[in-house]
Parts: C-alpha cells; structure tokens; sequence
C-alpha cells in the first residue's frame, strides 16, 4: 500500500492539475493580430491588447451600441433578422429583438432583411436602420415601431445602413441598396442614386450628398463639425471628410483615406462601419480588420481580424472596443475612450 505521504502528494499532484485545467479553459480565445504602424497607435490600443472572442454563430453581425443603463451589449445579425444582446455578467442571451428590420408577413427574399447600423436617441430609445422596411425607426418602450423617416421626395429610401446623431439632435445617414433583395437592379429601387441624408428632430429629410456610390459607415468629429463617410465599393473604397455647416448641411468632401492597395491584395473586406473617439480618431472597418486613422487621416494601424469586418462600438466604460466580425462578437481593450464616455 501507497505511504501516507504518497497518498498526500498525490492528492496535491490532482488538485493541483485540475486547478491548471480549470485556468486553461478559462482562457479566452483570441482572433488575429494586432499591426502598429505608428508610436501613436501605442497612446490608442496598448501593446498588450489582444482580440478577444466574446461569442459566434451568427450570419453576419453588425451596429454594435452600448447601452450604460443596463451595462449591455446591443448589435445586429441582418440575415437572421434579428438584434442579439450581450453583457459581462450573462454572456451572449436570448435575441433582444426579433424580427428586428423585416416585419412584414410574407418571406423576403432578399439575404439582408434585418436591421443594420443601431444607435441610441437622447431619451435612450434605440433607433435601427431597419434594411427590410427600408426606414428608420424607433423601437418603443411597448415594443412597437415608430417610423422617423422612409421616404425623401415622396420615394422610398433604398435601404437606410448606418447613422450617427449630431449633438443639434439631427440624425444623419446613409442610404445604399443592401438590404434591397436584388440590390442595384431591384425592381423596387425608386431612387436612382445612393445618398447620404440629414433628419431632423421635426421629420424632414435632406439629402446631403449623392456623390459616393456606396455610402456606409458614418460618424462625426467630437465637436459635430465633420462628417466621416466610408465607402463600400471595391472599386472605389475610400473614406470621405465633410465638414458641416452651421445649418446642419454639408461643404465639399475630401478624401480622407484610400485603400484600394488592400483591396487588390485580396484582403478580406472594405471600408464598413466605424467610430470616432473622444480624442479625434477613427476607427474604421476595412480591409482585414479595423483601421486606426488620426484626425488627418495617417494610418497609426490595424486591428487585425483576418476576416471581413462590419462594424465597432466603444462601451464598458468607453475604453472597450466591441467589434462585429463576420460571425463573431470580438472585443478589445483600449487606452482612449469613445465619445460620450
């Protein structure tokens, strides 16, 4: 028979292998790399940051939103016409919203139905780019719908994308033919252009430019003077800069960024949703991954997912990252912190 001390040494061999187990399987799983191109990059995302894998299965995940009130995740998977929830304390939960942007009877036979880009309103109510009804709305505290805006000039949109409110409390938007079942050459498409569009708190729609053929992403300098619009054309894929007017509308664009190079090395991916930090910079969806520009548009560096990337939103408390990749919900650690924060 085993010793006393042999039975002790080897309970403390188990215990202290199934200890180690335990710490291996709690260790999160991470996506990619991250690329820095510029010591500035450093002052953004810190050297140690990694991409963390929060959750997967979804067909394509998009408009991620924060929501500090009830410290949780709120962000879009279009073909599954759903809004999925996400918290640090219950991890990926039951679907926030479903049907999230078609909620018509018949089948949509397009892949896109659900909504698109998300975000939140003054009072807290979200408001979604809802692709299948081609408008924006609002949800309710009853869990209806309110429409803001599906027409300009008396024709439907195409398909409302991405939005950002202007601390005036105007929404601005994008229009392009995505969520459209035969997109382009969809016999419902009534407008023959893609715009990018102002609403104001009173309902009225403005256009603001029709100028980019695939308008996306938005998102707004922290002082509300410039307009930040990716892209989403391979033949084309860039993000512009307008500055904004004092009466809400739009000077020239300017190139903010090209990233045709990428495109043609088949990286996977464009320019798609982004963000703007407290600080100036954007963080944009593109070729790969994440893109990091400061405020003059240098590349400071990439997020690198590997994989095509829709959109991010800061949360927690604002130095967090949530990205939509693909099929999976990533997050990364930041040193700066988002607008609002």
């Amino acid at each position: 028979m085993p010793s006393r001390w042999c039975l002790l040494a080897l309970l403390g061999l188990v215990a202290t292998t199934c200890a180690r187990g335990r710490a291996e399987e709690k260790k999160p799983e991470v996506l990619g790399a991250i690329e820095r191109k510029d010591a500035k990059f450093d002052e953004l995302v810190p050297k140690d940051a990694a991409i963390e894998v929060l959750a997967g299965g979804f067909k394509w995940s998009e408009g991620p939103v924060w929501f500090k009130d009830g410290q949780h995740l709120l962000f879009s998977d279009i073909p599954n016409n759903r809004v999925c929830k996400w918290s640090e304390k219950g991890g990926l939960q039951a679907d926030f919203l479903k049907p999230s942007g078609y909620t018509g009877t018949g089948k949509f036979e397009g892949y896109e139905p659900g909504a698109n880009g998300l975000a939140l309103d003054k009072a807290g109510n979200l408001v979604l780019c809802q692709h299948g009804d081609r408008r924006i709305a609002r949800l309710e505290k009853d869990g209806k719908f309110t429409t803001l805006a599906d027409k300009y000039n008396g024709k439907r949109l195409n398909s409302p994308n991405d939005l950002v409110y202007h601390p005036s409390g105007d929404l601005y938007f994008t229009d392009p033919p995505y969520g459209l079942p035969k997109q382009m050459k969809d016999p419902g498409k009534e407008l023959d252009f893609q715009g990018v569009y102002r609403l104001k708190p009173n309902g009225e729609v403005t256009l603001l430019t029709k100028e980019m053929s695939r308008p996306n992403g938005i998102g707004l300098s922290p002082d509300g003077k410039i307009l930040y619009v990716a892209n989403s054309d391979s033949d084309a894929p860039i993000w512009k800069s307008f500055p904004v007017k004092a009466d809400g509308t739009l000077g020239e664009g300017k190139l903010f960024h090209d990233c045709s190079a990428a495109v043609k090395e088949k990286k996977p991916g464009g320019p798609d949703g982004l963000k703007v930090d407290a600080k100036g910079n954007l963080f944009a969806t593109g070729p790969g991954g994440v893109w990091v520009f400061d405020p003059a548009g240098k590349h400071l560096g990439t997020i690198v997912t590997g994989v095509p990337t829709a959109n991010c939103g800061f949360g927690g408390d604002g130095s967090t990252l949530f990205i939509t990749a693909n099929d999976k919900l990533v997050r990364v650690k930041t040193t700066t912190k988002g607008q609002g924060f």
